[in-house]
């Protein structure tokens, strides 16, 4: 049987118009219709349209049909793929608790008290995000992970969230995806109480008569030299022995992180004091496995809540324990991330 062809005229219009940021154009039709030439009747009527400036020979209306099929199978497989996976918030509500990751021997923000249970800056934002979602901030399990099994323990689907005072990188942010800034971390200056040296200009005047005391690290010289150019640089193996150069007075001052001297300026009021200064600032944030827009948009939520709305009584309270600092009250009005 002869087939007789036909031209169908439709006006040239641009696709991109209707389909910008999308992934097909003119040309991708023309693809589309080489791809399911197998699934059009025989007896269809060829027809040619002109789209985008681009003729496209098919087979008549078993081609749209068929197309039309095909397109609307293909979204409804999709559609069905994603809620058979569902999101973390879904999976963590009808578990009925929250799993973070976190550590456990980092005062002020992961560490065992007393007691022998966690706490500190860190374990009190897990339970943040734990009572935005139960209403109830004990339903919450903490599992204790090392620094190097931040990232993986989230790709594998051992914990829900790693809040350990993970630093945000452009980086880490291809493995993961990072949550709203929870904190921003810098370097600061522990002095003694009784120090002669006042704030950052009185260390700085003194030059090499100054010296520092830093944890032994491959930038520890480069780092405190951003701040005190000229001052000497001792380097130890541990915390304990940073201090203790302090209080011993073989060095004038410590640099560390601005929270760690906070925290110990709470822990022994009176004892030692820091300048109005610091540097090297980096962000805190936790992490969340990509791809799960939804947790990750609930999370936001009930971080971005904590520091600035309903919830901002708990997270003040525990930014005045573990810091020492009483955080303003968020404005009134305008919102303020929004200046």
């Amino acid at each position: 049987m002869s087939h007789s062809y036909h031209r169908l005229w439709l006006q040239p219009f641009d696709l991109s118009r209707y389909f910008k940021s999308m992934f097909f154009a003119s040309h991708v039709w023309h693809t589309f219709c080489c791809l399911f030439r197998c699934y059009i009747p025989e007896s269809a009527i060829a027809e040619q349209l002109y789209l985008g400036g681009v003729y496209v020979m098919h087979r008549g209306p078993s081609f749209v049909k068929a197309c039309a099929f095909l397109l609307a199978a293909s979204f409804a497989l999709a559609n069905t793929a994603q809620a058979a996976e569902g999101s973390k918030l879904d999976a963590v509500l009808k578990r009925g608790n929250l799993v973070v990751g976190t550590g456990s021997t980092n005062a002020p923000w992961h560490f065992q008290g007393a007691d022998g249970k966690l706490q500190g800056f860190d374990i009190d934002i897990g339970r943040i995000i734990a009572k935005g979602l139960f209403n109830d901030p004990s339903k919450v399990e903490f599992v204790v992970q090392s620094s190097d099994a931040r990232i993986p323990n989230l790709l594998t689907d051992k914990v829900d969230i790693s809040c350990q005072f993970i630093t945000v990188t452009a980086s880490r942010a291809q493995q993961v995806a990072f949550t709203l800034p929870y904190y921003r971390e810098g370097v600061a200056l522990l002095l003694p109480a009784n120090s002669k040296y006042k704030e950052i200009d009185d260390l700085k005047a003194a030059g090499d008569d100054v010296t520092v005391a830093v944890l032994q690290n491959v930038y520890a010289e480069e780092l405190v030299h951003q701040a005190l150019p000229k001052a000497k640089v001792d380097q130890y193996d541990s915390v304990d022995l940073m201090y203790q150069a302090i209080n011993s007075g073989r060095a004038d001052t410590a640099a560390t992180d601005q929270s760690s001297v906070k925290y110990l300026m709470v822990q022994n009021p009176g004892r030692y004091r820091s300048p109005a200064f610091a540097w090297s600032p980096q962000t805190y944030a936790c992490a969340v496995k990509r791809g799960d827009q939804d947790w990750l948009n609930f999370v936001n939520t009930a971080l971005h809540e904590a520091m600035t709305g309903v919830e901002f009584p708990a997270y003040a309270a525990s930014f005045k324990q573990w810091f020492g600092v009483d955080l303003p009250v968020p404005a009134i009005g305008f919102p303020m991330e929004y200046k």
